[in-house]
């Protein structure tokens, strides 16, 4: 053996000890599993901090009295949904956020779609220039958002929108949307276009080929897209405080509750509130997952493309359904002439 092939003997593909192998990856699983637990042990240590604090208090509140009941009917939260004002709130943010969701998805779809499938002057430019909602800090983009309904034709819808219910819904959906564009254009990236280009060589028009081929196959990216876009608007603060104010009973959130029970000291009510948001954004989650549609990688060709991408013939039919292509190629054809001849090769 040359000393070459016993250098290559400890390189890459030689064999190894098997004992030393499962320790190392053993090891390094370790490694990467206490560096991300650190992460995940900080969101657990938030929430249980806030649910130990509200049992703490509700033990605080029913120690004259006796039984688990009295600690139930003297939990913080219960307070909380007791009170018109936070009932108001959560009515409030149900609706926004909803609306907001359904607009970012509205405008995520068809900007997605372009900025993944069309080639365009500028395109870099404006992916960079969509992400600024998402960098610029929220009180930046309410004040914004003020500056901006000062101006024409803006100002025309100022005394409708500024300080008012619609201020809400669009100081939300102005950060949320910006979430939706970029998962939509991660769903869309992750699509194969070649389903696309076949549906537009059968005759589909570029609609036909995006509702019966691409729009099936990003139900998942949607429902993800309206998820995370709610799920922003429900947390979104910065620019309501600017945009659409904290008054109580019009345009109060669950968001803008817990400042407004912080200014008064009432700590109970803020810790109560934000427990009520992480439940609905719990819940909202858990209905995604157990909700979202086809598994991962599933191809859907829609069942009436055939039907709907025709070839005119000589009778001037427009319906009789394009040939399949038969997936043996040339090779098939020639044993099928050669049977009708019979003869074979």
């Amino acid at each position: 053996m040359t000393v070459s092939s016993q250098a290559n003997s400890h390189e890459y593909g030689a064999p190894r000890n098997r004992l030393l192998m499962a320790i190392s990856d053993r090891l390094f699983l370790a490694s990467m599993a206490a560096i991300g637990g650190v992460y995940v042990l900080l969101i657990a240590g938030l929430l249980a901090a806030d649910i130990a604090y509200m049992v703490k208090q509700s033990w605080l509140a029913a120690s004259d009295q006796e039984g688990w009941t009295a600690v139930v009917v003297n939990s913080p939260i219960l307070d909380a949904l007791r009170d018109p004002k936070i009932r108001y709130s959560i009515r409030l943010s149900l609706i926004a956020c909803t609306l907001s969701a359904l607009l970012s998805l509205l405008v995520a779809v068809p900007l997605g779609y372009l900025m993944s499938r069309v080639a365009f002057p500028g395109r870099r430019l404006l992916d960079a220039f969509l992400d600024i909602p998402i960098v610029l800090p929220p009180l930046v983009v309410g004040l914004s958002l003020l500056i901006l309904f000062q101006f024409r034709p803006f100002s025309w819808l100022a005394p409708a929108i500024v300080y008012q219910v619609p201020a809400v819904v669009v100081a939300q959906f102005s950060v949320a949307c910006a979430f939706a564009v970029r998962t939509m254009k991660s769903t869309f990236d992750q699509i194969d276009p070649r389903c696309e280009q076949v549906a537009r060589s059968l005759g589909c028009s570029r609609f036909q080929a995006f509702s019966l081929v691409v729009f099936p196959e990003a139900d998942r990216g949607m429902i993800t897209a309206l998820t995370l876009a709610w799920a922003r608007s429900l947390g979104e603060f910065g620019p309501l405080l600017i945009f659409a104010g904290s008054t109580r009973m019009k345009t109060e959130v669950l968001s803008t509750s817990v400042f407004l029970e912080m200014n008064v000291g009432n700590l109970e009510a803020a810790v109560a509130v934000s427990l009520i948001m992480v439940a609905g954004a719990i819940v909202v989650l858990v209905l995604t997952r157990l909700l979202g549609g086809t598994t991962p990688g599933q191809t859907v060709l829609a069942p009436n493309l055939g039907r709907s991408v025709g070839r005119r013939d000589e009778s001037g039919d427009h319906n009789r359904p394009a040939p399949v292509a038969d997936p043996r190629g040339t090779a098939g054809e020639d044993e099928e002439r050669n049977d009708r001849s019979g003869s074979r090769p």
